[in-house]
């Protein structure tokens, strides 16, 4: 067992350290896990913008940013992301650094910033997990934070795992993933299990339009 100084976090100061603490002022990366994308509200610039609002001034800074999730993102959220005219021209390119990657079997939490802290707990990207929901209408979520260089580098392999592919090699459900990567086990595909949900998630790391 390897003991870790960490401090636990829930209700509201979720927000104000993940989000406001952390997320807001990250100098090179955030790498974020979730298993839903909502477009949660987050303190910008004196107003409550959505959350791709953060992404884009992140991205503008030169900071990387990489959403690692299980569903398709809410529409809301995916029109929040489609005012922002650079991220979707250059996806991730010249600049413009907001990359998604969506595996149906993601479902830990976590926050990784300047690959030197972490969060981890039960909150998603969403209003009522991370976002400025009042204190009376979010979840109940709990979590930690920690600057652990262990532990950073445990998340730190799963999130590159998924995100790079390499756990698609021997996945078992590589032919119902709507955004595979390379090739998965070697059995034949069954296409029509595939779902087509005409929004552009895979290797170009990239939204399509919502539509």
């Amino acid at each position: 067992m390897h003991p870790i100084e960490a401090e636990f976090l829930s209700g509201e100061a979720l927000y104000r350290r993940v989000v406001l603490g952390r997320m807001a002022k990250a100098r090179e990366s955030v790498l974020i896990a979730t298993a839903n994308v909502k477009a949660m509200l987050v303190e910008l610039d004196g107003d409550f913008r959505p959350v791709a609002d953060l992404f884009a001034a992140l991205a503008k800074r030169g900071v990387t940013v990489r959403v690692l999730h299980a569903e398709l993102p809410s529409r809301p959220f995916r029109a929040a992301f489609d005012r922002h005219e650079r991220l979707v021209r250059e996806g991730g390119a010249g600049g413009a650094r907001m990359e998604l990657k969506l595996c149906p079997r993601v479902h830990f939490k976590a926050v990784l910033v300047d690959g030197a802290w972490l969060y981890v707990g039960s909150a998603n990207l969403t209003g009522a997990g991370l976002g400025a929901k009042h204190a009376d209408a979010r979840n109940f979520e709990v979590g930690f934070e920690t600057e652990d260089f262990d532990t950073i580098d445990r998340v730190s392999a799963l999130f590159d795992a998924v995100w790079s592919g390499a756990s698609c090699r021997t996945c078992r459900l590589f032919d119902q993933c709507p955004d595979p990567i390379g090739e998965g086990p070697k059995r034949p595909a069954r296409k029509k299990d595939r779902a087509s949900s005409g929004i552009v998630l895979g290797r170009a790391r990239r939204l399509g339009r919502a539509g």
